[in-house]
């Protein structure tokens, strides 16, 4: 309920603001696991991709962002928390394979979850390679990838900016990837790689951005 009410309030707040332009959000299935992997330009991109998918859609979280102070953190807990993000620690080996963990178990209770493959937000504007925990997750789950392209996040709400503002954004959804020859290959890392850069070879071609890193 506090979801439906929260997506009810920002939803419409959101396309007033940022006036966004949504592009394939048919080839999200809207039953079983799947995994949406985007590219990362603003800290916004964790509010939009659910706010416009056409079912709900999860998120790791910083534990940060749940304990801010003021009126910032109040308004962020909130947010995240209304959207059913997952806070997770991200300083150590160990608290990332607890967040890919905490994703699993979503994805094996029939949820849809969104990742970053390139793992925290370009400064440059460019797509960094791929680190192959999504692959992990799409064969340990058996589940499709849907790669997906944000634009304009980048002007809503740059970098270090301490609030949003309003500029028009774009997301892209791709069609669903599935990876039959690598099935059951989760635990090697040849069959990891290829399936990771399948998927951000699809985020590189709806995002156009230029790659670095690869």
């Amino acid at each position: 309920m506090f979801y439906l009410l929260a997506r009810f309030v920002l939803r419409p707040l959101f396309i007033l603001t940022c006036r966004p332009t949504v592009v394939g959000k048919d080839r999200v299935p809207l039953t079983g696991p799947v995994l949406l992997a985007s590219n990362h330009l603003s800290f916004i991109d964790s509010i939009a991709i659910p706010l416009m998918a056409p079912r709900k859609v999860g998120y790791l979280a910083k534990a940060e962002y749940f304990t801010g102070t003021g009126i910032k953190g109040w308004l962020t807990k909130t947010v995240f928390t209304a959207l059913g993000a997952r806070p997770v620690e991200r300083q150590s080996q160990r608290a990332a394979q607890a967040g890919l963990d905490t994703v699993l178990a979503a994805l094996n209770a029939g949820e849809a979850f969104g990742i970053y493959p390139e793992g925290t937000r370009s400064r440059d504007g460019k797509l960094a390679r791929g680190k192959t925990g999504v692959a992990w997750l799409a064969l340990t789950a058996d589940c499709p990838v849907v790669p997906v392209a944000v634009h304009g996040t980048d002007r809503v709400q740059p970098v270090d900016a301490a609030w949003p503002r309003p500029a028009k954004v774009t997301i892209t959804f791709g069609e669903p990837l599935t990876f039959p020859e690598q099935r059951g290959l989760a635990g090697r890392g040849p069959a990891r790689r290829v399936v990771t850069d399948r998927i951000m070879e699809a985020i590189h071609a709806l995002s156009g951005q230029e790659k670095t890193g690869w």
